[in-house]
């Protein structure tokens, strides 16, 4: 399922219109974001948990020439399924 249908099922399941559930859901994935950025978790009870999590420093190799690098530390988006949405799907 790509955004454009899930905006249609958000618009059918709601009774809204396409526009207003496209703009809903622009809304909740900012909010998402912004919380995110400021390293706030977002739980959503039934559905999951967004966090960002901790990438520590590693080296690597450049596949080209072999060579080792470096790379940094990174703070990254993840996802905890809850248990409702983890039970739906089995």
């Amino acid at each position: 399922m790509n955004k454009s249908e899930l905006i249609d099922a958000i618009a059918s399941s709601a009774d809204i219109s396409k526009a207003a559930a496209g703009r809903a859901l622009d809304a909740t994935m900012d909010a998402v974001k912004k919380a995110l950025k400021k390293g706030d978790m977002v739980t959503l009870v039934g559905f999951g948990t967004f966090y960002v999590g901790k990438r520590a420093a590693r080296s690597g190799r450049n596949p080209r020439t072999g060579a080792t690098i470096k790379i940094k530390s990174a703070k990254v988006p993840k996802f905890r399924a809850g248990k409702a949405l983890k039970d739906s799907v089995q």
